[in-house]
């Protein structure tokens, strides 16, 4: 008898596990859910495509143009720091930054930080370990000429079971040889949650 309970008891937990199990269903990444109110991709691909809307409709860039005969200006991403509340990666909000930039071919976009290291130290592998023929040289990378910088900020209010956040994303674009800030926008976000 305690053999067949011993035997039962596993086995009826193990069914009543597996009928817990969470369902899934596979949704468009552009569908906007709003489960927490805190940022989520909707909020970076909206925030990136507005900023970058604005960024590139502005006046320093038919300024740079006409003063480069219609030379498209070189950007380089640097850091958008996360300055909210809540984790938020950063890096998700950069990529489509980076993506609607060379979506909208105005710019010219290139690498920065970690993955320009990783090029360059691909490049220094090559010296020794490439044929000549094909071995990319060092100095003739495109120098960028302006740098786009910000941060993610954000307000909570709250009281009892409701509460407002407030995010506000705010970028420069800087000449990387002047120093000068030709844009600054913003963007701000506000989302009303009650549990």
């Amino acid at each position: 008898m305690k053999k067949g309970l011993l035997i039962f008891l596993p086995l009826t937990a193990l069914f009543l596990f597996s009928n817990c199990a969470h369902k899934v269903t596979r949704i468009d990444p552009s569908e906007q859910i709003d489960l927490s109110g805190r940022w989520n991709n909707t909020d970076s691909r909206l925030v990136a495509e507005d900023m970058t809307k604005t960024i590139l409709g502005a006046n320093w860039l038919t300024n740079y143009m006409a003063a480069k005969n219609g030379q498209r200006p070189t950007v380089i991403v640097g850091l958008v720091t996360n300055k909210s509340h809540e984790h938020i990666e950063a890096e998700t909000f950069i990529k489509d930054v980076e993506n609607s930039f060379v979506t909208s071919q105005r710019v010219r976009l290139v690498q920065g930080g970690k993955k320009r290291e990783e090029l360059r130290a691909e490049k220094a592998d090559q010296q020794t370990n490439a044929s000549a023929s094909t071995m990319k040289k060092f100095g003739l990378e495109q120098g960028a000429d302006f740098i786009l910088q910000g941060s993610i900020n954000s307000i909570v209010d709250s009281q009892k079971r409701k509460k407002v956040v407030y995010y506000q994303v705010n970028l420069e674009l800087t000449n990387i040889e002047t120093n000068e800030v030709v844009w600054i926008g913003e963007k701000k976000i506000a989302k009303y949650v009650k549990n």
